[in-house]
This record gives C-alpha cells, sequence and structure tokens, in this order.
C-alpha cells in the first residue's frame, strides 16, 4: 500500500449516531420522511452559502483574504501579523513544544507525524510530514526533518534586527492597516468572563467564550464545509429516491449506475454506487450548490474526475494485460492486499502505546489492525479514531471494530471525508478544487497553486512531490485524472497537473488555520486558538471546555 495518507487532522463536527443498514422502508414510509428530509437539506444548503457564498463573503473571507486566519481576539495572542512578532511566535512554538516535547530516539519501524520530535546521532529534529523509516540526517536533501540542533524542548527567540523599510514595504504596510481597520470592529471578541470573577470559569462561561473565539466568516466557512447529513437520513439515500439531497441529485445527474458500473469495471461489489451516493450524501458540501457565480455542475465533475483518478491509484488492479484501460481499474481492494484479520503483520500500532500523545487521543482497540480499508485505504489509529468520530461522535466505534471501514458505506465515506475535511497547514481538497482556497505570498513562493497537482501533494507528497521530477505513483494520478476528465467532460485545458516542482505546504500558507485548542500561556482558565495539532478541534463543539479541564486540571460546572 502507498503509504499516502498523512494525519487527518480533524476530529470532525457530528454528534449524530453510528450509521448503519437498515431495511428499506415502504414508499409510504418514504412519503412520511420526505418533508422531513427536504426541510433538513435545505437548512444544510442554507447554512453552506449563507456563511461561505453569499453577501460578498466569498470576496472578503477567502483562505488568503484571512491570511491563515489571522483573527484579532482582544490582547492579539492570535496575531501573527502585530509588532509583537517576536514574543508571540516564542509563544506559539512554546504551546506547539507542549505537545511535542515527547523527543523519543528515532526508530526505523516507528511513524512520525508533522512536528513529532526525535534524537539521533547526538542531534534532535522535528518532522516536516508523515515519514516512516526515513533516518534523520543533518545533511540530507529531502527535507524531511528539520535539524533542532543539541535541544529539543528549548525555545530560543533570537533578537530581530531591525531593517529600514523601503518605499514598496511602507506601502504594502498601509495597505495592511488599511484591510486591519476594515475588519476590526467585526472581528473584535468582548471577553465574557467578567473581569471581578476568580477562579475557572463556569460552565456556561467557558461555552461563551467558545462560541466567541469561533464567531467569524472564516471559521463559519470551514465548519459548513465539513458539515454532516444525520447517518439516519444518509441510510435513506438509493438511487432515483425523489427525497435525495440535493448534492446527490447533482451526482446522479452527472453519473448514472451504469456510468459507475463502467468507469470501476474491475472494482470490488462492496463499493456500490449505492454506497457511493451515501458517501456523498453524507457531506452536503460536496458537489453542493453555489450560488455566488461558481459552475455547480463543472466544479462537481472536476471533483469527481479527483476522487476518481485518486481511487484508482490506491485501489487499482494496475494491471497493464488485463482487457479494461488501468484508469477504470479503481476500487479493485477493499482492504490492503495481503491483510487480513487472523493473519501476521499489518497491525499498523507504531501508534497506539499510551506514551504517546496520538496513543492517548485515539486509542487502539485489544487486538484491532489498522491496516488499509476503503477507496483511501484508511489506515493508523490516529485516522481511524478522528473518521470515527466524524461519522459517529464517537472515536471508539471504529478504533473498537475498524472493519467497518471496508464493510459498510464507510468504504468509500473516508475518501468524500478526506476529500472535505482541511489538514493545516494544508487546505481540503474541495477547497482547491471549488476555488475557495487562493495561494498567498508563501504558497506562491513554493510554487503551490490551485489544480490537480495540489492535490496530490495534499494526499502524498512527501512521496510523490517536490523531488523536480515526475514520480511513478503521480505520473499514474495525473495520467487517471485526463481520462476521468475526459469521460465526466471536464475542461483541464491548462490546470497544473504535476507537483514536481512544489515544494510542501507549510504553516505561513494560505492554508494553515487556527482551529484547535490550545492553553492561553498569558491567562489563567483560558484556552487560544492555535494552527498546530492538539487534542482539542475547535471544529468539535465542547472541546473548548475539554481543553481548559485538561490544561488546567479543573471541573467546569
Amino acid at each position: 500500500m502507498s503509504p499516502w495518507l498523512q494525519l487527518l487532522l480533524l476530529l470532525g463536527l457530528t454528534r449524530s449516531g453510528q450509521g448503519k443498514f437498515v431495511k428499506r422502508g415502504s414508499r409510504s414510509e418514504d412519503r412520511d420522511y420526505q418533508e422531513e428530509d427536504n426541510k433538513e437539506s435545505e437548512r444544510l444548503e442554507d447554512d453552506y452559502n449563507n456563511w461561505e457564498y453569499n453577501n460578498g463573503d466569498y470576496d472578503h473571507y477567502q483562505y488568503c483574504g484571512y491570511d491563515g486566519y489571522n483573527q484579532d481576539v482582544g490582547n492579539h495572542t492570535n496575531d501573527y501579523h502585530d509588532g509583537d512578532y517576536q514574543w508571540q511566535h516564542g509563544i506559539e512554538q512554546r504551546g506547539e513544544s507542549f505537545w511535542r516535547s515527547e523527543c523519543r530516539n528515532w526508530n526505523a519501524e516507528e511513524v512520525y507525524l508533522a512536528g513529532d520530535k526525535v534524537t539521533h546521532g547526538g542531534l534532535f529534529y522535528k518532522a516536516r510530514w508523515w515519514n516512516s523509516a526515513s533516518q534523520p540526517n543533518p545533511d540530507a536533501t529531502d527535507d524531511v526533518w528539520e535539524v533542532l540542533g543539541t535541544s529539543c524542548d528549548g525555545i530560543q527567540v533570537e533578537a530581530v534586527v531591525a531593517e529600514e523599510d523601503s518605499d514598496e514595504d511602507n506601502a504594502e504596510k498601509e495597505d495592511t492597516q488599511d484591510e486591519k481597520e476594515d475588519t476590526e470592529d467585526e472581528n473584535e471578541v468582548d471577553a465574557h468572563v467578567p473581569e471581578e470573577h476568580e477562579g475557572p470559569p463556569t460552565l456556561q462561561m467557558a461555552e461563551a467564550r467558545e462560541a466567541q473565539l469561533t464567531d467569524t466568516p472564516l471559521f463559519r466557512l470551514v465548519k459548513a464545509s465539513i458539515e454532516t447529513l444525520k447517518s439516519g437520513k444518509v441510510d435513506k439515500v438509493k438511487a432515483g429516491r425523489k427525497a435525495n439531497p440535493d448534492n446527490v441529485k447533482r451526482v446522479e445527474g452527472i453519473l448514472s449506475a451504469k456510468d459507475w458500473e463502467y468507469i470501476f469495471a474491475m472494482r470490488d461489489p462492496a463499493y456500490s454506487y449505492a454506497r457511493f451516493l451515501q458517501a456523498v450524501a453524507k457531506f452536503p458540501s460536496l458537489c453542493g450548490k453555489y450560488t455566488d457565480g461558481r459552475d455547480s455542475d463543472q466544479i462537481c465533475r472536476r471533483a469527481l474526475a479527483t476522487m476518481f483518478a485518486h481511487f484508482t491509484q490506491e485501489t487499482g488492479g494496475h494491471n497493464p494485460h488485463a482487457k479494461e484501460e488501468e484508469w477504470r481499474q479503481g476500487l479493485v481492494y477493499l482492504r490492503e492486499a495481503g491483510c487480513n484479520e487472523g493473519g501476521p503483520g499489518c497491525k499498523y500500532d507504531s501508534s497506539c502505546s499510551a506514551e504517546t500523545w496520538q496513543g492517548r487521543t485515539w486509542p487502539c482497540g485489544p487486538g484491532q489492525k489498522y491496516y488499509g480499508r476503503g477507496a483511501k485505504q484508511l489506515s493508523y489509529n490516529f485516522n481511524y479514531g478522528p473518521f470515527s468520530d466524524a461519522m459517529t461522535g464517537n472515536v471508539d466505534t471504529l478504533l473498537l471494530n475498524p472493519d467497518l471501514v471496508a464493510s459498510t458505506w464507510f468504504n468509500l465515506a473516508s475518501a468524500t471525508w478526506f476529500y472535505t475535511y482541511p489538514q493545516p497547514p494544508k487546505p481540503s481538497m474541495l477547497h482547491v478544487i471549488d476555488g475557495t482556497w487562493k495561494p498567498n505570498k508563501e504558497d506562491v513562493k513554493r510554487k503551490l497553486e490551485p489544480g490537480f497537482g495540489a492535490t496530490i501533494m495534499i494526499i502524498n507528497g512527501g512521496i510523490e512531490c517536490g523531488h523536480g521530477y515526475e514520480k511513478p505513483q503521480a505520473t499514474n494520478r495525473q495520467k487517471y485524472y485526463k481520462e476521468f476528465a475526459k469521460y465526466l467532460k471536464v475542461n483541464i485545458e491548462g490546470e497544473e497537473l504535476s507537483c514536481a516542482h512544489m515544494k510542501s505546504f507549510n504553516k505561513e500558507g494560505a492554508g494553515s488555520l487556527y482551529i484547535y485548542w490550545d492553553r492561553e500561556w498569558t491567562k489563567e482558565y483560558e484556552c487560544q486558538l492555535v494552527k498546530y495539532q492538539t487534542p482539542f478541534n475547535a471544529l468539535k463543539p465542547g472541546d473548548y471546555v475539554r481543553c481548559v479541564e485538561d490544561q488546567f486540571k479543573v471541573k467546569l460546572t
């Protein structure tokens, strides 16, 4: 299996129950639920459109407009562009080291995530992205490990020498200040905890503070893009049903069951058209409606071509001698080749230890194996846990029964979930394809631009991108994408398909969003938004309270 999948950073929003297959009701029962389904679909569509694209939101609150969710929250601790940058950078790094302080010895058999720190050969290193068996070396040219020096957790902030600004720099600063003043009133956050209050806040105060800190247009945009439909309603979706959600109807209008059978001619029967429609239904933003002038149908066609190309690379037969062309050989493998529950190996348990924060956040089930399953070959506990939480509201559901990712409609939903969710500093593939993500200066410097090539960087950039030449896996993806685009009538003229010249996304880029909670280092009993991963996800209601309780060892009532 290609080790494409980096840490999926988000824990999700839904609190709905576990998706399951149920006996289909009669037509009269369908009619009983149709009105309720229509109201739910209208609510989701209104949420997505109103927060994202109506009333000028799209023009003013894109990724680049906010330059990585640069909101001002009173004491400026989330502002990386104020005059106190040097001091704030120390606070940010101090917070990041709180979660990355397990400076363990490097082990070739362990999986390392972006930000993990190790020691090897007398030096300390920090992983720039997901990797395994890549030995740290201060003279390496692959950029996998950042050399920290002889100290793992010591944060040193060097003095910044002031330089005389050029006229161009001054003009840029004036423009930035004007933009800041335009949004100052909108982003201002009032304190919910009264100044005279002493000790921990009440539960109500903490929840109010969470609501304030996440009440910005960009944050609402991201939340709307990962909105989910209740699994009970997803279970009712089937081809041709009049009460299907609008995004499912759009997909049905573009891709029929007959088309599905043709383009996935060698697929495992578990990858059915019905289950794909359910996977689409779960995420209303996928093939959703745009009301700002963008072509909803064309965006949907491009999204399908993108996903299908990646399906085929990850799960395809890759048999040049088969009668079906290679681009039609996708979805062959339901479970990782050579892996099964009773056989040896394939445990993928390198991050299960309770000594690691990943193991504590997503605890592995006794005897369970987290090898690749489904259209995206989901693997490792740190991917099963977040996906489980997004789908069922509980991280343990799939950690205790991971094979549900193969045996139910989750086998395709894992792929649609991956498509819609951002993975800071990476944007979501959805926002790359639909044009929401706009590269900022840092992205441009790193030659990151919208197009299929950027989605390869999101999926498996550490392996397939940035080498100055095409890797075979990336070449396959591009070849498949061209075929699916042709079949689905997508114009890809001028689109950047390659990632060979691109450098990885970093936290100065436009996709680096503040969507996690960490302790507020200058205030007691408060947490703040940060853009490095912690166990507390700001996109999941209630995690602010968990952050306060965990970081300050209190129980809020």
